[in-house]
């Protein structure tokens, strides 16, 4: 039979192991880049003594650990803005960009209230293009810029970068819009038909095109979604990315959310799952168009956004509908 000791010798060695072991397994988050799912090495993290189970399921999954590279962060310190609006876009729209700038998201349009427009940015691998967008940024002083990789399957990480920012610079706000660089925004319907400055702020409230769909299986689809990022048959509902608003309250509670909610690459559907976590229920608006319209005046007047819209469309429509407001329908 063994003795005392050997048993504590052994006991000892197998308790040693398995710590060892433990703080040797790496726990990586998935971000994407250049349309690839990659494992970031994560950074040695001092161990915590009295290590519970409830510690462990908290820890963070997606620490966004990101830095503004250019950033506004005293956007929102003289006048508090009641509706930011954060425009996704890439470093080549510059003529997007400025379009809206000329119109829809012209920050002086209204008197009486203030708005914000910031469009929204990764880093580009092209050098050249990242000191275009820094000169930009120095004339304008609209841009936020994060150093993740700027593509398609990094999207969910730029409206995080915009949702961290309301949060942290801008909370003060009434309500916030995402929308893309090639939208159309019917701004009287917006502010004075659906939000209602003089109304009471709402909270928890987020609204757009709801979507409830289920995942795209075909690999070639833009939309594909795997099986082991999502198993489910079903998305919970989701407005479509192409523009959505909701109260600030919001920005911070997604933002949060987002630390412990595996990254999915499609933006919008990442956004619904957050929002069920939440126990937010997105309502449903029929202004919020997320296809391309044929234009008419009295078409667009009843809309809020109306999707692929180019700079040259956007200025004529714009002018088209500011110089026609005397007219009825």
């Amino acid at each position: 039979m063994p003795s005392k000791v050997s048993c504590l010798y052994v006991l000892t060695v197998v308790c040693w192991a398995s710590a060892l072991w433990y703080l040797g397994i790496s726990r990586p988050t998935s971000s994407y880049v250049s349309g690839q799912m990659s494992l970031p090495i994560r950074k040695t993290v001092k161990t915590l003594k009295n290590t519970t189970f409830s510690n462990i399921r908290t820890r963070t999954l997606n620490p966004h650990a990101f830095d503004f590279v250019i950033n506004e962060p005293k956007k929102c310190e003289t006048n508090t803005p009641f509706l930011v609006i954060l425009i996704s876009t890439t470093h080549k729209d510059f003529d997007a960009r400025q379009a809206i700038r000329e119109t829809w998201g012209d920050e002086s349009t209204y008197s009486d209230i203030r708005i914000i427009t910031l469009f929204l940015l990764g880093r580009n691998t092209d050098a050249v293009l990242n000191q275009m967008v820094e000169q930009e940024s120095q004339i304008f002083h609209d841009i936020v810029v994060e150093d993740f990789i700027d593509s398609y399957h990094n999207l969910t990480l730029k409206t995080l970068m915009g949702m961290r920012w309301v949060a942290t610079f801008c909370s003060q706000a009434q309500y916030v819009m995402k929308t893309d660089s090639d939208i159309f925004v019917n701004m009287d319907n917006l502010v004075y038909k659906l939000l209602k400055p003089t109304t009471k702020p709402k909270r928890r409230y987020f609204t757009g095109y709801v979507i409830n769909g289920g995942p795209i299986r075909d690999m070639r689809s833009k939309w594909y979604m795997p099986r082991d990022l999502y198993p489910d048959a079903k998305y919970p509902p989701f407005c479509s990315g192409t523009g959505y608003v909701f109260s600030v309250d919001v920005a911070e509670l997604i933002y949060k959310t987002s630390l412990h909610t595996r990254l999915l690459h499609l933006e919008d559907v990442y956004v619904g799952l957050c929002l069920r976590k939440l126990g937010i229920h997105p309502y449903q608006n029929s202004g919020f168009n997320h296809w391309k319209m044929a234009y008419s005046l009295c078409r667009y007047r009843r809309v809020i956004t109306v999707h692929q819209i180019s700079p040259e469309e956007m200025h004529r429509i714009w002018n088209d509908m500011s110089s026609k407001k005397h007219l009825r329908c």
